[in-house]
């Protein structure tokens, strides 16, 4: 798989098992879509990468290239070795669930990323007994000095990506994120397709 480039498709989640040392570059192939993404030890699927740990370890709310995503172990398991976008995204927000577009007003199961997460794992044969806060990559959430938080569109173009090296082996999941009642996937556009690509470790 290392260099092929694998659709996440519109709406749906994938996942990739990497080696310590390989990388996973994500691609906003379109310039407006979410993609939250989860990171799982691949020798103890309870350890995983933690959005509370990261913010604790960096005293940060976004990670910048050179930073690691830390495990809730507190171990570096993510690192960001490069980003074209402009840098914004979230580490604020749960996966949606049905439940949260049942509070958003659908009467009827509505896709989710706690469901592509699910979904992406049972494809290589994993599991994981919850949904851990994700890494919303390219998700746009302004935040003010008074603590107000707002849904706002990307502000990625087409094509930005962001290179992620594993510090150990890893389960590496995506949710091409489905949401369509708020504007975090653009104010006029469905949910579309994302794609990634697994990297070798250099040599």
């Amino acid at each position: 798989m290392t260099n092929e480039t694998v659709t996440i498709p519109a709406r749906g989640g994938k996942a990739v098992s990497i080696r310590q040392g390989q990388a996973v570059k994500v691609i906003n192939t379109y310039g407006e879509q979410v993609v939250d993404t989860w990171a799982f030890s691949a020798e103890d699927m309870s350890e995983f990468m933690s959005m509370d740990a990261t913010r604790a370890t960096l005293q940060k709310l976004i990670a910048g290239v050179g930073d690691s995503y830390y495990s809730n172990r507190r171990k570096p398991i993510l690192t960001v070795e490069e980003d074209t976008s402009p840098g914004i995204h979230d580490t604020l927000m749960a996966a949606c669930d049905n439940e949260r577009y049942g509070l958003l007003g659908c009467t009827d199961y509505h896709d989710n990323c706690a469901d592509n997460l699910r979904s992406g794992l049972r494809e290589l044969g994993a599991e994981s007994a919850w949904v851990p806060s994700p890494l919303n990559l390219f998700m746009n959430i302004p935040w003010t000095q008074e603590g107000a938080l707002s849904f706002e569109a990307p502000v990625t173009k087409p094509g930005d990506y962001v290179v992620l090296r594993a510090n150990q082996d890893v389960i590496v999941a995506f949710s091409a994120c489905p949401q369509d009642i708020l504007p975090i996937n653009g104010q006029h556009t469905e949910p579309t397709e994302a794609h990634f690509q697994v990297i070798d470790a250099p040599s």
